[in-house]
């Protein structure tokens, strides 16, 4: 069963004598990238966040927000605050903007934000001080739960409407099976006529009409087109109803499907066939508009 890449998940607990709570929020990206906004004390354990978080995600683009619901023991450490480097910072900042003329103002949030202004200093044995990581791990895990039950349960609505495409697809593609020899022998009982015509109700040279017919058989033929689809649509299947995460798999059967399609609409030379494949091409829009928001 495929999983949403949109969810949310909430997880607090005690952590350093405090209480931590972390939030993650996920929308639909092609690639994992990971965004974590700690505390200055956690900040040393955002890059084991981010490996704690690609192991349960495959892909998306994931919020993770951490702060404070009560604050720890200020025994853990202190905030300092270094001067010289917000002097710096703000110097080269406003000699950048005389230098290119530009318009603006340095504000203390712009100083606050910048690297190393404001530091966290505790035990220097500690790589992050004053916190057991496996008590924040603990908390992740509570957050990353809630956002894979509810990846899973928008994911179960995914597979339902994806399987739907799927089901008109097949459909189409049996009105287009049952259609493929009638219009085979209507272009060849049109194309004796036509030949007749053209000789004055003359017999033509059947050995030549024969070979007229074979030519124009194997131009409109589909069938390997449709055993192609066909095929790529039960694959799809089997992706919706298995376990891995398939949104690549699914996203390139997409473009395989786009393009059999594509080469049976080229060839029909009917009606009827022709029709079918808008239907299908209509479907096949939808299906890869939903295959955006599938990990």
């Amino acid at each position: 069963m495929p999983q949403s890449m949109t969810g949310y998940g909430v997880g607090d607990g005690p952590v350093a004598g405090g209480r931590l709570q972390i939030e993650i929020r996920t929308v639909n990206h092609r690639h994992f990238n990971a965004q974590v906004r700690a505390p200055l004390a956690l900040q040393g354990l955002e890059g084991a966040v981010r490996d704690r978080l690609r192991s349960r995600i495959e892909r998306g683009h994931i919020n993770v927000g951490m702060r404070w619901i009560e604050e720890p023991p200020q025994s853990h450490g202190v905030i300092r605050v270094d001067m010289d480097r917000a002097r710096a910072l703000l110097k080269a900042v406003e000699e950048m903007r005389g230098e290119l003329n530009l318009a603006g103002t340095v504000d203390l949030g712009f100083l606050a934000r910048q690297p190393d202004v404001l530091r966290y200093e505790g035990a220097e044995d500690e790589d992050v001080p004053g916190i057991d990581a496996a008590e924040v791990f603990a908390v992740l895990d509570g957050a990353i739960a809630g956002l894979l039950a509810m990846r899973a349960q928008e994911g179960e609505a995914l597979a339902r409407d994806l399987t739907h495409r799927l089901d008109r697809l097949s459909e189409a593609l049996e009105v287009i099976r049952d259609r493929a020899p009638e219009r085979v022998t209507q272009e060849r009982d049109r194309l004796r006529l036509a030949v007749r015509e053209l000789m004055d109700g003359k017999e033509p040279d059947p050995d030549r009409l024969a070979q007229e017919i074979a030519l124009m058989a194997a131009r409109l033929d589909i069938a390997e087109e449709i055993v192609r689809l066909e095929t790529h649509i039960r694959t799809a299947r089997e992706i919706l109803e298995g376990k891995d995460p398939g949104g690549r798999r699914l996203g390139f059967l997409g473009q395989e499907m786009l393009r059999e399609i594509n080469t049976i609409g080229s060839k029909a030379n009917d009606a009827a066939i022709g029709q079918a494949v808008i239907g299908m091409k209509e479907e096949l829009e939808r299906f890869r508009e939903q295959l955006e928001n599938v990990e």
